[in-house]
């Protein structure tokens, strides 16, 4: 069948911030852009963003779109400012498709979208839809054409809390940098900064909050004392930073395990690579909504572990490339690691691992994703004005 138009012709999308901090939904926001633009060729859509300065934004982007920003310093204002000028686009432009990056957007786009008869779809991400949202918001969910989102997991806990159909939501995963997340031996002075020369060494990538307790760094602690009778010269690397380290480091002295766990605090994006080099297995038993850093350790060729009822099946691809273990569970944790430390499992084979890994979920593969989702929508609209004109003609 051919398409009624250019899929990537005329697009829209709107964002509260992309540029301006740094976090996963942002990095995926980049990612999906980035996919975008390659294979939109010359077809330059609009972006509208909320809290981004026009400074924020890298040169090499705004090569690629056309940006509108808000940012003054008024939220209110600025809020304000961006609804009438999205408003004013949509009724003048008639984009293809407008796509909401945020769920503190949606109602607002579904009313706009509905005034000027643009078809809308949403992006999520994770957490945000995972619980019952306002019914303004739940009602602009329902009524999108399409809803994006980075995992099954996800998608499940939406349509529970939410009674949305499933079937009206596509996966458009994370994905890994396969040239910069690269296997290499580890690098001497961060072995001797950290005190790891001859150790082996867990490690995990993640935010150290009180209130944010699910990433288990509690838990492998806790897994230590069981892991030391296997692996005596085993080392925990924990790289983050956050209001709960205290709390955490009080617990390895109570279990007389402090000397084996290193806090790294913050460690910044261009020397991550190199600390993941450091590890034999990354341990995380969480509660994720995908979990990109479980991507990153394999494409350096790292086992992982992960929790068994969350996102992390889709990078884990249900544990065929690493364990899966309940995430509150220190036993359970300690085995894994314990097997995946002796490194008779294939999930420890690494270039097997990084193999697997960028076979899905490489950048390369997003925009292939991409590029169907697009042309399907395509599709579904073309369908749609099919059946409009035949009605007509009855």
């Amino acid at each position: 069948m051919q398409l009624a138009h250019d899929p990537w012709k005329s697009n829209t999308f709107v964002f509260i911030e992309v540029f301006g901090c740094e976090g996963g939904i942002q990095s995926y926001i980049k990612d999906i852009l980035t996919a975008y633009a390659d294979r939109s060729g010359s077809q330059a859509a609009d972006i509208f963003l909320l809290r981004d300065r026009p400074r924020d934004i890298p040169p090499e982007f705004f090569a690629l779109f056309r940006f509108h920003c808000f940012q003054s310093g008024h939220p209110m204002a600025d809020r304000i400012r961006l609804t009438l000028a999205l408003a004013w686009h949509l009724l003048l432009k008639r984009p293809r498709r407008l796509f909401c990056g945020h769920i503190n957007l949606v109602t607002m786009v579904s009313q706009l979208a509905r005034l000027a008869q643009v078809p809308y779809t949403v992006l999520t991400y994770g957490k945000e839809v995972w619980f019952p949202l306002k019914p303004s918001e739940r009602n602009a969910l329902r009524n999108a054409e399409s809803i994006w989102t980075i995992s099954r997991y996800s998608r499940t806990l939406a349509c529970k809390a939410n009674q949305l159909d499933a079937e009206r939501i596509d996966i458009l995963p994370c994905t890994v940098d396969g040239q910069g997340f690269t296997p290499a031996i580890a690098n001497p002075e961060l072995q001797q900064r950290y005190g790891l020369t001859d150790a082996q060494v867990l490690m995990t990538v993640a935010r150290l909050w009180r209130g944010d307790p699910y990433k288990g760094v509690d838990v492998t602690i806790r897994a230590l004392p069981e892991i030391v009778k296997t692996c005596p010269n085993i080392k925990y690397l924990v790289i983050g930073r956050g209001d709960d380290q205290p709390r955490l480091a009080q617990l390895a002295q109570d279990l007389g395990v402090a000397e084996r766990v290193i806090f790294a605090g913050f460690v910044p994006n261009a020397e991550l690579v190199d600390h993941y080099r450091l590890a034999n297995v990354y341990v995380m038993p969480s509660q994720e909504g995908f979990g990109i850093v479980y991507l990153e350790a394999m494409a350096c060729g790292i086992s992982v572990i992960s929790g068994d009822d969350d996102g992390s099946a889709d990078p884990l691809q249900d544990g065929r490339l690493g364990w899966r273990v309940p995430h509150r569970d220190p036993d359970a944790v300690a085995t894994a690691c314990i097997e995946a430390l002796q490194g008779k499992d294939r999930r420890c084979d690494g270039p097997w691992l990084r193999e697997q890994t960028l076979a899905k979920f490489s950048k390369t593969a997003l925009a292939h994703q991409l590029q169907l989702l697009l042309e399907n929508a395509s599709t579904v609209k073309t369908e749609d004005l099919h059946q409009s004109q035949s009605k007509l003609r009855t």
